[in-house]
């Protein structure tokens, strides 16, 4: 069942952000600005409906036991620049949140149904957990080193953070290819083109290859995505 509702406070247990610059003020007239905000709130519903059944579908097909009654929530914080994540609630249902920037931002349905296909393949490929457990590992690994070291009480708290912030971070880069290959075939699958769609991260900062860093470079998911798109054409 989807709802669509205001998010006013979440624990963001897994981000995607979206870099764009915040959203300026409308240089148009009240009119017409109402009106591109009318699309664009259509042009989200059209897409919840036709791609929340389709990610539900692959989550049910793919898992054993994992919640995949995706819940749609908006934030409607006009100020916040764009941004889309994936948590769960204390239930454990799966939630798949956007802020208006985010919504205001993409340039075609393509572009927003390839973000959804992406964040909901984080809850289909379990990467809260991954993520979680990667952490924890790093935190009690980091923290005895410390405490073998003869470190105080202080520096083997700060280096059970500093633990859980690098093994949180080991394997980001894989789980947002992962997401990407998997919000393909989603996109694909619910009737849009996920190349096109892609095209979104043309227009944020290429984070490049940084060491320890949570996205991978633009280049690589573009090619993922050309290529998983190809593979599914040729099925």
């Amino acid at each position: 069942m989807t709802r669509l509702l205001p998010l006013i406070a979440l624990a963001l247990l897994s981000a995607c952000a979206a870099p764009l610059p915040a959203p300026a003020p409308s240089a148009l007239g009240g009119s017409e600005a109402q009106q591109r905000a009318n699309r664009a709130a259509r042009q989200f519903v059209q897409v919840v409906q036709t791609v929340e059944p389709v990610a539900e579908r692959e989550c049910r097909e793919r898992t054993r036991g994992l919640n995949c009654d995706f819940q749609i929530v908006i934030d409607d914080r006009a100020e916040l620049a764009p941004n889309a994540f994936q948590t769960v609630d204390r239930f454990g249902r799966p939630i798949l949140a956007f802020n208006i920037g985010m919504i205001n931002s993409v340039r075609n349905a393509d572009e927003l149904a390839f973000v959804m296909g992406h964040e909901a393949a984080h809850h289909i490929l379990d990467h809260l957990a991954k993520t979680k457990q990667s952490a924890t590992i790093g935190a009690v690994v980091f923290a005895g080193i410390a405490a073998i070291s003869g470190a105080e009480a202080e520096a083997v708290r700060n280096a059970e953070q500093l633990g859980a912030a690098v093994g949180a971070r080991t394997y980001s880069k894989e789980f947002e290819l992962e997401a990407d290959q998997l919000g393909t075939i989603i996109a694909y699958r619910a009737g849009f083109d996920p190349v096109r769609g892609a095209e979104f991260f043309a227009r944020i900062p290429d984070p490049g290859n940084r060491f320890l860093g949570s996205h991978p470079p633009n280049a690589a998911r573009l090619k993922i995505v050309a290529e998983t798109e190809k593979a599914l054409r040729q099925q």
